[in-house]
């Protein structure tokens, strides 16, 4: 899908410093600053629209979130999702998954959310899967210990390479689900993407996996 440029976005961003947090690195190791309430921190890497970042704060305000976000022309909808909620608990991040290690230190984070990710299907683009072998190093360097991925797709071969992927790391399946939306799993919350498959008859998959 070719995103449409929007060339507006980023003077959209500027303007709201109290919801797309600027500078991030400044934060790496206190980002209890950015927040009202000291709390756990949980983070979606490929936000979208906001959706399901959005509706997880006002679910769980106990929880700080961080939406993560790299095109400029997606995130300003999600923008436009906390500037309506207003919401205490959640912020944003215009970042690339691969500068993880830049803004956020071991310990930082409580739990990743990896929602219907570019499945990249070509061989030659296995480097850029967010649940590649590289990524999962990422993220056990900003992840407390013993900490867990939370990860939702549509697409049948992107989970089944995660979950060798997951395996091979020597990551826990804690839970995994083949149709979500038929299983007993309670306080689903879906993304945009999420919607939109199963309306069309996709099946859901969905796994929890742990750092040991």
């Amino acid at each position: 899908m070719r995103l449409r440029h929007k060339p507006w976005a980023q003077e959209k961003i500027n303007q709201y410093p109290q919801y797309i947090i600027a500078n991030p690195e400044s934060f790496k190791g206190k980002y209890e600053e950015v927040f009202e309430k000291q709390q756990p921190l949980h983070i979606e890497i490929g936000s979208g629209k906001g959706r399901f970042i959005t509706e997880m704060a006002k679910a769980h305000p106990d929880i700080n979130y961080i939406g993560i976000e790299v095109y400029q022309s997606i995130i300003i909808s999600a923008l436009d999702n906390l500037i309506e909620a207003d919401l205490p608990n959640l912020k944003l991040l215009n970042v690339n998954a691969g500068d993880l290690e830049k803004i956020f230190e071991k310990n930082d984070v409580d739990r990743i959310y990896l929602n219907f990710s570019d499945p990249w299907p070509k061989t030659r683009h296995e480097k850029r899967r967010l649940t590649y072998k590289n990524y999962l190093q990422i993220y056990q360097n900003i992840l407390k210990d013993g900490r867990e991925i939370h990860f939702k797709t549509d697409n049948q071969g992107l989970f089944e390479y995660s979950l060798t992927s997951f395996s091979a790391y020597g990551l826990l399946l804690k839970y995994i689900s083949l149709d979500l939306h038929k299983s007993e799993f309670e306080g689903n919350i879906m993304t945009e993407y999420e919607e939109k498959f199963s309306k069309m008859g996709n099946r859901i998959y969905r796994c929890e996996v742990q750092y040991q």
